[in-house]
């Protein structure tokens, strides 16, 4: 009891409270943009959402409060998420659910999952324990090594989530293995070499890997103006939202032309557009003090990393930053048109149940970073630098 006592007293309090508040201001957002729905799913949503928050602080202490290193530092759980992962993926393309043109959602009983969010978390987790445990490698080629190994990792998951084809998580976590990569001390030469190769390999993908839709999602990223009244409906309707607002916004719940009138559409103003929506009610102050709020929160799970004292716990915090980083930055980004539509939600924020459970999972493990780096390092890792 005392040691649950001093770890709790240990917490990284603002990461939480910065965590809980985004998770709490996502609920209030998906009311405001679906209360005024006919639908009585889509009004129902935010109820759902705070069960689903409540499920995910308990996941969240349940991270934070188990050493990381307990069940990090053996093979075996990451590996078991990792292929727990990749059997969910198979089974989607079985049996899994299309939405908007990509069969990536999984139902099982009364939750809906899209299990490539789980397969990059788990993915990312077991490329770290890889990492933190080859640095001393032997061999001719042992950066190469290192290398190879993670390539083996990522391809099959990587390979059954462009098939759905879902572009977004594709990409969404190519940052987070270099920004791995980088810290796991592998030689910025090489890092260079892969970020040309992954640039050569983007229009290859584009001309044979990716569906008309997609294509036309390009297109308009590209030239907004084109086909205004089809393709590029969403964006401009996007961009008008965004503007309107203004300095202040409209009002939380008053009348905004683009979402309460359907300008936005009612399937997307709550997921993959809630910046949208929260642009026209909130105003630039409004999404100012959002983008503030992740900042904080990017910035705590940074200085989590700089502190950790070993290579496990360092490679962990810099992977969840990374990929929640950029999730932040392509969602915001394709709703103000500096990037392509990929229907990747906003953490905390948009609707979505088991993405929250998993963001708070992880964010969680960080917490457990922080919580124990004072505490003595299994012998088998290295400790960091003073």
């Amino acid at each position: 009891m005392n040691l649950l006592l001093r770890k709790l007293l240990g917490m990284n309090w603002l990461l939480f409270a910065v965590a809980v508040g985004l998770s709490i201001f996502g609920v209030m957002a998906i009311y405001s943009a679906t209360y005024m729905r006919e639908e009585v799913y889509l009004t129902e949503m935010w109820r759902r959402q705070v069960i689903w928050l409540s499920i995910g602080i308990v996941v969240f202490f349940v991270g934070a409060l188990i050493d990381y290193r307990a069940w990090l530092n053996h093979v075996s759980f990451p590996l078991i998420m990792y292929l727990g992962g990749l059997g969910f993926l198979a089974l989607t393309h079985f049996i899994g659910r299309t939405t908007y043109g990509a069969r990536s959602w999984l139902d099982i009983g009364p939750i809906s999952f899209q299990p490539a969010q789980l397969a990059v978390i788990s993915t990312l987790l077991l490329i770290s324990w890889l990492l933190a445990n080859t640095e001393n490698w032997v061999g001719l080629w042992p950066t190469v090594g290192r290398i190879l190994s993670c390539g083996a990792i990522i391809a099959p998951p990587w390979i059954l989530i462009l098939i759905q084809p879902d572009l977004g998580e594709c990409l969404v976590w190519m940052p987070a293995v270099l920004a791995l990569l980088y810290v796991g001390r592998v030689p910025k030469r090489y890092l260079l070499v892969l970020i040309i190769v992954a640039i050569a390999v983007i229009p290859v993908i584009a001309n044979f890997g990716l569906k008309p839709y997609q294509r036309e999602r390009l297109t308009t990223f590209l030239n907004p103006d084109y086909d205004p009244q089809g393709a590029g409906w969403t964006i401009n309707q996007s961009l008008i939202a965004i503007g309107s607002g203004g300095f202040y916004g409209k009002g939380f719940t008053a009348q905004n032309t683009q979402v309460q009138l359907g300008f936005l559409p009612s399937t997307i103003v709550h997921t993959d557009f809630i910046f949208s929506a929260i642009g026209e009610q909130l105003g630039f102050v409004g999404t100012i003090t959002l983008v503030a709020a992740f900042g904080a929160l990017l910035l705590t799970g940074l200085l989590i990393a700089a502190s950790a004292t070993d290579d496990l716990g360092r490679l962990v915090a810099v992977g969840i930053v990374t990929l929640i980083f950029t999730h932040i930055y392509m969602n915001i980004g394709m709703t103000i048109s500096i990037t392509p539509i990929t229907g990747v939600p906003l953490p905390m924020i948009s609707y979505g149940g088991s993405f929250l459970v998993l963001v708070l999972f992880a964010l969680g493990v960080l917490e457990s970073i922080w919580i124990h780096r004072k505490t003595r390092p299994n012998s088998q890792l290295r400790q960091g630098a003073a």
